[in-house]
């Protein structure tokens, strides 16, 4: 079983004549404890372009020390990653293997650096014995053992001070301040591992400095790319079960696939139909029980809102059996899509349309010409469907309607959004007052699926002999819920339609 800890340091150059201030003049610090030298021997892994690397991950087989074994870090802010550890095996461990898949697809994985370290522990204590901190001196030596540079060998020293588990980061603060005063200055390498193979690898002229997006496709790539590494990226905490990782997972998804539709005349969609059908599949996939947990919020928030008085029967009973029957197992599910081959053929895909983009020749033309007229296109489908929704009086026929132009909203948002780095403040405007009418035909949407619920568990509450007049209380609000977003809808749609909001996009 992985043990998993988040890991807040800091690292400071130093050279073997550096010596430690006296660091219980550190606010905070009542005394420090020398804990003795470790040897260190930490061999790196990475695929032979590096692409851990290269999104500042970290794998590695340690032995020596009190947690020796295989860590995986993956970087969360400056100075902060979170470290999964399994213990020490010969080969790398599955559950380490599967976080890495999204990056590592069909490549190897070998060893790339090692790193022999003499490291000089001291603890900081707190006056009640508590562990604040905890600060080595590392004496590192550095082999590189694969690709430009195999064979050098690079040599430094360092210290890092590491915050306790649940420790407040301001002793870190004032441990600087004292490390500052003795001379001593933060580290140029966020890792050793990052120090060791700028120090091994050789030099070479980068050929000048890399020009901004120029044209249109250069705009549109830069978002598609965007959206491709944030999927890539957030697979690992999907399968860590983090919070909201699933729900960001699918709106990159979403996000991208709508990019493919609103910039046709850029992308070729003989290439980009394919990827947006699988990206339609993925989304699919990554819903199936997220659209249940919403809807049992939304349901469970009004229960729990009903006075004692008018909560009749075995309500919050016959909502939980309700929410577990239509539970699908999804967690598992997701985890088996992740691993299975049709996500990784996905994943490939992407790799190789981002590598090699299939631009029309529209994409040539300046992002000022080219982005404006997508964006617009988006909003006239908008527009269309946002008047069909509006002539229909209330009633089923106009909750389909608004749900397709709720869509519509969605992506015309996306689009928006996807040229705001070109269009600046104008595109920003326009895609916030859009959001605003997708939410509001959002919450009429999740009325109407609420409703539909409701009236099944009151069915399955009269069928059991239950009273269902809990049920129907809830109806009715949901049903003024959804004339409250119908009323609104108008003035909303007013603004996000503004004539000016459109001419500013031109200009």
């Amino acid at each position: 079983m992985a043990d998993t800890k988040r890991e807040i340091e800091r690292k400071y150059e130093a050279t073997q004549d550096t010596r430690l201030p006296d660091l219980t003049r550190a606010a905070g610090v009542d005394r420090v404890a020398p804990r003795g030298r470790t040897d260190l021997d930490a061999v790196y892994w990475d695929t032979a372009g590096l692409r851990l690397a290269a999104d500042s991950l970290t794998l590695r087989r340690r032995t020596g020390g009190a947690d020796e074994g295989w860590h995986l870090k993956f970087p969360v802010a400056v100075g902060v990653r979170d470290e999964i550890h399994e213990p020490l095996t010969d080969t790398l461990p599955p559950s380490l293997a599967a976080l890495l898949r999204s990056r590592v697809r069909n490549a190897e994985i070998a060893p790339v650096v090692r790193l022999l370290s003499s490291r000089d522990v001291h603890h900081l204590l707190a006056d009640d014995g508590t562990l604040l901190a905890e600060v080595s001196v590392d004496t590192v030596l550095a082999e590189r053992l694969a690709g430009e540079g195999s064979g050098t060998t690079a040599a430094w020293t360092e210290i890092e001070v590491e915050l306790a588990d649940d420790g407040d980061p301001a002793v870190l603060d004032a441990v600087e301040k004292r490390l500052r005063k003795a001379g001593v200055r933060p580290a140029g390498s966020s890792s050793k591992l990052a120090r060791a193979l700028a120090e091994t690898t050789p030099k070479r002229d980068e050929g000048g400095p890399r020009t901004a997006d120029s044209t249109a496709g250069d705009h549109v790539l830069a978002y598609v790319r965007k959206q491709i590494d944030t999927i890539v990226h957030l697979d690992p905490a999907v399968r860590r079960d983090l919070p909201d990782s699933v729900h960001k997972m699918r709106v990159a998804t979403r996000r991208l696939r709508s990019a493919f539709k609103t910039h046709r005349k850029i992308l070729d969609r003989e290439a980009t139909d394919p990827l947006g059908a699988e990206l339609k599949w993925l989304a699919a996939e990554l819903g199936l029980d997220r659209d249940q947990e919403v809807l049992v919020e939304r349901i469970g928030s009004r229960v729990e809102a009903v006075p004692a008085a008018l909560t009749l029967g075995p309500v919050r009973g016959r909502l939980r059996a309700w929410s577990a029957a239509r539970r699908t197992g999804s967690r598992r599910r997701i985890i088996d899509v992740l691993d299975g081959q049709r996500y990784l053929d996905l994943l490939e895909a992407l790799d190789a349309l981002s590598a090699d983009p299939p631009l029309r020749p529209a994409a040539r033309r300046a992002p000022e010409k080219a982005l404006p007229r997508a964006v617009l296109g988006d909003y006239e489908k908008l527009a269309r469907r946002m008047d069909h929704a509006l002539e229909h009086p209330p009633g089923p026929e106009r909750d389909t309607a608004m749900h397709e132009a709720r869509k519509a909203a969605k992506r015309a948002r996306y689009a928006g959004e996807s040229a705001r780095p070109a269009l600046g403040k104008p595109a920003k405007r326009f895609a916030q007052r859009v959001k605003a009418v997708q939410t509001v035909l959002g919450d009429h949407q999740d009325s109407v699926v609420a409703r539909e619920a409701l009236r099944t568990l009151a069915i399955q509450s009269h069928a059991a002999g239950e009273t269902a007049f809990t049920w129907g209380l809830l109806y009715g609000q949901e049903e003024a819920a959804a004339e409250a977003r119908e009323r609104e809808l108008p003035e909303v749609w007013a603004r996000a339609s503004a004539p000016g909001l459109r001419a500013d996009l031109k200009h």
